[in-house]
């Protein structure tokens, strides 16, 4: 028989419609019945990064897809595999990034029977997912692995799902026949038709930024993702327009620029006139543009890949539209009637004088060396830390309540794409999940973690992950004992039988959390001073290898539930 009649299974012919989609990574867990899909693949060129845990790594396939622009690829088993999983795929969702879950399910003769993990995984990832598709026999795969790809990316990316019953795996069809399901399932594939915003939505927009008194550029991961960083200077620049970036968005421009808003958001958001809003959405990271933290006169331009999201929250105008063209054709406007507000503009001027003053602040806090350490001087010295290495910027991952939001006002961000936090879901967890995938992504960047002790604790058997795969990732826990730090309880709610208990948000006072990174063979760092953290930053940084850095914070520095005690 000739080779180009050979039989290949279910297994084989996933990894080949994967591969021939252009896939090159996937995460997972192993196990029933996917390992050979799992070896299959590898060997033909599509690395697997093998955890310990589901969830993370659906965190690392969510965040993979938002940082190469490419569909992120999570593999697992059936039943409690696709439901741990599911955590990756609605975190992928909220954050309108592009992933596909592939899982494994019971034999379909055995469905109903009580199979072995048998699970209706169909219905159970539907509300966490934009399609989804089960192959009932061979000849469908290909198919189904082509359309489930191509869908995270129709309109706003997101999240679909791929099931493959055990004896579909196990079926087997000739390598010709495979070959010729292949070439008919990438013809099907549509391409999906560009939306040209008309052009007087472009002149409107550009007219309400020219005739502003108070105009305000707000970007966010949308536009991050669309790569539009180039079109986004080249607006600012031209204009003069004070930007706002969202956490996320942080990078597309230095957050040094002179035309930052970000210390001084609240007089931005709460005094401009015209909003032009774009590849951010206005959910509670936004206030939802409501009043009192927005004017209610405020004008907004939303630009949006979403027509749903537009319709949504009804802005004054709504330009549907891939952010970076839309920018493009919103300079090209401009560059044929120009405007610019000049540094000496009276907003310009009044977003500069209250950015300066509250960075005055900061920094006049930041200069104060508190040991033991509060969350301010070691994040300040992680920030200088960072900032000496330059260009490639390391790509930041934090998580935690007090930590993240301390982070966020301290570190500097001034690369597109280098802050991965807990995003639009506010998801705790995805710490060690985003590190692995920014290393994978971006090899030629050092990626560094600044987590709360309790981010840290979901994933933290995946630092075995790390030291396995030899990634250049430094983590650095902010331990100060708990949830938001300790026992904070009041002396009424120290009450009842197990009132001896520790509290709800206490953990282990002091743990060595360095210490579980090299029982794997990986550094590990405790840091209580600042000398000690300078030390391990430095020498961390420089050895680009595996690495937790314990720094000890004061149990009772920082607050409850961070900057958003009102809803706890």
């Amino acid at each position: 028989m000739a080779d180009s009649d050979c039989e290949i299974d279910g297994n084989q012919l996933i990894a080949k419609s994967l591969a021939r989609f252009g896939v090159d990574c996937m995460f997972g867990v192993v196990g029933i019945p996917v390992t050979s899909l799992a070896n299959r693949a590898v060997s033909l060129g599509v690395r697997f990064l093998a955890f310990h845990n589901e969830q993370s790594a659906g965190y690392a396939a969510s965040a993979y897809g938002y940082l190469t622009g490419k569909p992120g690829v999570l593999l697992t088993v059936s039943g409690p595999g696709c439901v741990h999983g599911l955590a990756g795929l609605a975190n992928a969702m909220a954050n309108g990034w592009p992933m596909v879950m592939i899982s494994g399910s019971c034999d379909q003769n055995d469905f109903g029977r009580g199979d072995f993990q048998e699970l209706d995984q169909i219905a159970a990832v539907k509300p966490f997912s934009k399609f989804s598709v089960k192959a009932k026999a061979i000849k469908e795969i290909p198919d189904c692995v082509f359309q489930a790809l191509a869908h995270t990316g129709l309109g706003r990316p997101g999240g679909c799902y791929l099931d493959f019953p055990s004896d579909v795996l196990h079926q087997t069809i000739s390598d010709s026949e495979a070959e010729g399901l292949l070439g008919s399932a990438a013809e099907r594939i549509r391409e999906e038709k560009v939306v040209s915003v008309e052009n007087s939505q472009i002149e409107e927009a550009a007219s309400l930024l020219r005739h502003a008194e108070r105009p305000l550029i707000v970007f966010g991961k949308g536009a991050a993702f669309s790569r539009a960083e180039s079109a986004l200077t080249n607006l600012v620049e031209t204009t003069g327009i004070p930007f706002l970036p969202t956490p996320m968005g942080k990078g597309l421009l230095p957050d040094t620029h002179d035309l930052a808003a970000t210390a001084a958001r609240s007089l931005a958001i709460g005094k401009c006139d015209v909003a032009l809003v774009v590849g951010a959405r206005l959910n509670w990271l936004l206030h939802f543009g409501d009043p009192p933290k927005w004017s209610k006169d405020v004008k907004f331009i939303l630009v949006d890949v979403c027509r749903e999201e537009i319709e949504l929250r009804k802005p004054h105008l709504g330009l549907v539209g891939d952010a970076k063209l839309v920018l493009e054709k919103l300079n090209k406007q401009i560059k044929d009637d120009p405007f610019c507000l000049g540094r000496s503009h009276p907003w310009v001027e009044a977003i500069s004088r209250k950015a300066k003053e509250n960075v005055s602040k900061l920094e006049a806090q930041l200069a104060k060396q508190v040991v033991p350490f509060n969350f301010l001087t070691p994040m300040k010295i992680i920030r200088d830390a960072i900032c000496a290495l330059g260009s490639p910027a390391p790509i930041l991952v934090s998580e935690g309540a007090n930590t993240m939001d301390v982070g966020r006002a301290v570190l500097v961000q001034t690369e597109p794409r280098t802050r991965l936090d807990a995003g639009t879901w506010g998801t705790m967890g995805v710490g060690l999940g985003y590190c692995i995938a920014a290393a994978v992504a971006s090899p030629d960047r050092l990626v560094v973690a600044v987590e709360g002790d309790s981010g840290f604790g979901f994933s933290a058997m995946e630092v075995e992950t790390l030291v396995r795969y030899q990634l250049p990732v430094v983590v650095i826990v902010f331990n100060n004992g708990g949830v938001y730090g300790g026992d904070r309880r009041s002396p009424d709610e120290i009450n009842g039988p197990y009132k001896d208990d520790p509290a709800p948000t206490s953990f282990v006072p002091s743990a060595a959390y360095h210490i579980v990174i090299e029982a794997f063979g990986g550094k590990g760092y405790l840091a209580c001073s600042p000398e000690e953290l300078r030390s391990a930053l430095a020498e961390s940084f420089e050895a680009r290898k595996p690495a937790v850095i314990n720094v000890i914070i004061d149990p009772y520095a920082g607050s409850e539930s961070g900057r958003l005690q009102h809803k706890n």
